[in-house]
């Protein structure tokens, strides 16, 4: 996302918010929407792993 559409969209962000919002309130916002769209970005990249292999990997139940 270019510079000029990631400000547009966190105006529009903070205009969703509610009147009481506090930082951390609006820091959070930030961080799940820039986590999602990361994800998103590896997924599209072809950077994803199966939910199996993850388990296995840290010895938890398939």
């Amino acid at each position: 996302m270019s510079a000029e559409n990631i400000k547009d969209e966190a105006k529009r962000m903070i205009d969703r918010l509610p009147d009481e919002v506090t930082w951390d309130d609006l820091m959070h916002e930030i961080y799940v929407r820039q986590s999602i769209e990361a994800g998103l970005a590896d997924s599209e990249a072809g950077r994803v792993r199966d939910v199996n292999e993850v388990r296995g990997r840290f010895g938890l139940d398939q």
